[in-house]
């Protein structure tokens, strides 16, 4: 049996950073992965330009049933932690919108730059190991069983992230380890994710398919203003990713889609003799108007708008309600929502407190960002805490 101090299961941010941050302190660190390749989501997010971290990190961008756990870690080990890094590596980024921030060039970079501070920490990576049992023994240290050999360690650290894009690999192993030590898991579901429309309304909007607009999308519960998208299958864009964590099935949300203008105000303060379809065209796409205005009250002119007319057109623009039939799942979502119980860990150390020497990070932890470099963060920032204690 091979004995190391450390095991990391998870060879994503998180876990690559817990072993940085681990054998940085000349801990003997073994990272171990099923998959054939580290950091596979790392190489696929933003586009392939990673959105790693976000300048305005703060603890009300993550959602959990505790809002405070996330204070700790976050705000020892900050954003601009992360970045001091990523500019030692001379990773060329840039700030798109929101305080995100991406490479210039590709992923690949950042998973690079982790993988070389492993290297120098002396963290050592096997992949293409899959864990068969795991048993606490009677000193509180470890035996892992796996394809490749049996291990032995003094920490473990669970680092294998939650169910969002099972093509990535992703699984329940973490929520079957909290099982197996009786730790609590809140049910997961889907976040950042598209929205799917029922029929009816998928119909009517198929030939809208592409089109992006900037809209304010709000809930009871949040509201977000960026794009959003039109899809085959129903909404998606920035927007609608980022409220789709706040939404809970059979609930409406609304879509304002000219979130800059009072649309009765705006059409008072136009040309009367004007067409209704010329003036909004101004505003919108084409194809919007034809689907969201009746051909016959689209050709009036402006000054023919009854108060009626001119109240229904605004709630078409400023309030269009709209019930989502559901939506498209972990198959496209970005981060599962849901996960280990907060309570059951330290929001210092990461260590579970019922079971000495056990730690889960990252995603699998009850914590989930908004869109825009959030995740990343807090992958960064559990990773960093629970690397100074294992």
């Amino acid at each position: 049996m091979e004995k190391v101090d450390v095991i990391i299961i998870g060879a994503g941010a998180a876990g690559l950073m817990c072993g940085i941050e681990a054998g940085k302190r000349q801990r003997k660190v073994l990272v171990l992965d099923h998959a054939n390749k580290a950091g596979k989501k790392i190489l696929m997010s933003g586009g392939g330009r990673c959105n790693f971290t976000n300048y305005h990190v703060n603890p009300s961008h993550f959602i959990s049933h505790n809002p405070h756990f996330c204070k700790s870690a976050l705000s020892r080990y900050t954003p601009y932690d992360f970045i001091e890094l990523v500019k030692r590596h001379q990773i060329p980024f840039h700030e798109k919108t929101l305080g995100q921030l991406f490479c210039d060039n590709k992923s690949q970079d950042i998973l690079n730059l982790l993988l070389a501070e492993c290297h120098t920490a002396g963290a050592e990576i096997r992949l293409n190991t899959k864990i068969e049992t795991m048993t606490q023994l009677s000193d509180n240290h470890f035996k892992i069983n796996t394809s490749r050999g049996d291990f032995h360690c003094q920490s473990l650290v669970i680092a294998s992230g939650g169910l969002s894009i099972p093509t990535m690999g992703a699984s329940p192993f973490a929520y079957k380890v909290a099982e197996l030590f009786n730790i609590q898991v809140w049910p997961t579901r889907a976040g950042l994710v598209p929205l799917t429309l029922h029929p009816e309304d998928k119909e009517k909007l198929s030939t809208l398919s592409g089109i992006g607009i900037d809209c304010l999308v709000s809930n009871k519960h949040q509201q977000f203003r960026e794009s959003i998208l039109f899809t085959h299958r129903g909404l998606s864009g920035p927007a609608i990713l980022q409220l789709s964590s706040y939404w809970q099935p059979g609930e409406e949300i609304e879509i304002n889609m000219l979130p800059e203008l009072d649309v009765i105000d705006y059409l008072k303060q136009q040309e009367p003799q004007k067409r209704l379809k010329t003036i909004l065209t101004e505003k919108l796409p084409k194809r919007v108007i034809e689907i969201f205005l009746d051909p016959f009250m689209a050709e009036k002119k402006l000054s023919s708008l009854s108060q009626q007319e001119l109240a229904d057109i605004a709630a078409q623009f400023n309030a269009w309600s709209i019930k989502p039939n559901g939506t498209e799942g972990y198959r496209t979502a970005e981060v599962t929502l849901g996960g280990i119980d907060c309570d059951a860990l330290s929001s210092k150390t990461m260590e579970a407190n019922t079971v000495s020497g056990l730690y889960f990070i990252g995603e699998a932890v009850d914590v989930t960002g908004w869109l825009g470099g959030f995740n990343f963060q807090w992958a960064w920032s559990s990773g960093w805490a629970a690397g100074q204690i294992v």
